[in-house]
């Protein structure tokens, strides 16, 4: 009889790792778990089993289940303003710059982690050090969004943030429900340039304070 093959667990237990390698393996594990239970479902020893450490290992790295979780949002948060904010530097053309920009959105909610859920869709939204860390990460998403459109149209900054804040939850909401399944016939490319061309359409629209390297400019 065959014997039945397990899946190995992402560390070996015994091993000797240096402190920063053995955090990213831990990490790895935890974003495994999370995302599969959800964080009121999941223990410790399912996170120290998916590693492959004893739960005394992993306790040294963080102090407790809430610790470990803060640091996966963290280095969630982290990433999506990065791709953002790549996004929005990747050209000099308008219309693709909003490409880019919704584009990151998507490739954010459809990454093989899995880690858009810490973001966008945590089941502990009510404790305040996650609320703080998804309210920071779309005020810089915002902020990024609104420099780029007050330096070309002139707005004042209230007007630019509000502008910005509103591309963030056309992109977000419409990722998020795309991923879910709800428009499961749309593949990744087709709902970038819909709901691109959808922003573009909207943001196109502000009058463009002329200087030489524009970012928007008004639709014919």
């Amino acid at each position: 009889m065959t014997a039945k093959l397990e899946k190995e667990p992402i560390g070996s237990r015994g091993t000797r790792l240096p402190r920063d390698q053995r955090r990213v393996q831990l990490l790895d594990a935890a974003n495994e778990v999370f995302t599969s239970k959800g964080y009121h479902a999941a223990a410790m020893d399912d996170i120290a089993d998916a590693a492959g450490v004893s739960k005394p290992v992993l306790y040294q790295h963080f102090p407790s289940k809430l610790d470990l979780y803060l640091a996966l949002l963290d280095q969630s948060c982290d990433r999506l303003v990065e791709i953002v904010e790549e996004a929005l530097a990747s050209t000099e053309d308008n219309a693709d710059r909003v490409v880019a920009t919704v584009g990151a959105f998507y490739e954010f909610v459809s990454s093989e982690s899995g880690e858009f859920r810490f973001v966008f869709e945590s089941d502990l939204t009510g404790d305040g050090a996650v609320q703080q860390r998804l309210s920071r990460v779309n005020d810089e998403i915002s902020d990024a969004i609104a420099d780029v459109i007050a330096e070309d149209t002139s707005l004042p900054a209230q007007q630019a943030k509000l502008l910005a804040v509103s591309l963030v939850g056309i992109a977000q909401v419409s990722a998020r429900y795309w991923i879910a399944g709800g428009t499961s016939t749309i593949t990744l490319d087709e709902a970038k340039q819909l709901v691109s061309s959808l922003a573009w359409r909207g943001i196109s629209g502000f009058p463009l304070t002329e200087h030489e390297h524009r970012i928007f400019q008004p639709s014919s």
